[in-house]
């Protein structure tokens, strides 16, 4: 049975991330390592997601994300995995 990884996509682009996404990359690998999902996660950056001003941006699947800081990605990230 092939297991899948659940994709999360954080904006990299220079507006995200002089929005707050530098520090999110650190809150999302911590809520990742802290509830043990790095193995049920493929967790990496891209670029500019397009809609900068209503940045910072993440993609969870299909699902994106946008005004985010680290209250709501704790939010989302406990809603999507049931926690």
């Amino acid at each position: 049975m092939e297991s899948h990884k659940t994709d999360i996509v954080i904006c990299l682009g220079s507006s995200c991330f002089a929005r707050g996404n530098r520090k999110l990359v650190q809150v999302i690998r911590k809520f990742l390592e802290e509830n043990q999902l790095e193995d049920r996660v493929f967790f990496h950056g891209a670029h500019c997601f397009g809609e900068c001003m209503m940045g910072p941006h993440m993609k969870i699947g299909d699902t994106l994300y946008q005004g985010i800081d680290e209250d709501k990605v704790q939010v989302i990230l406990k809603d999507y995995f049931g926690l």
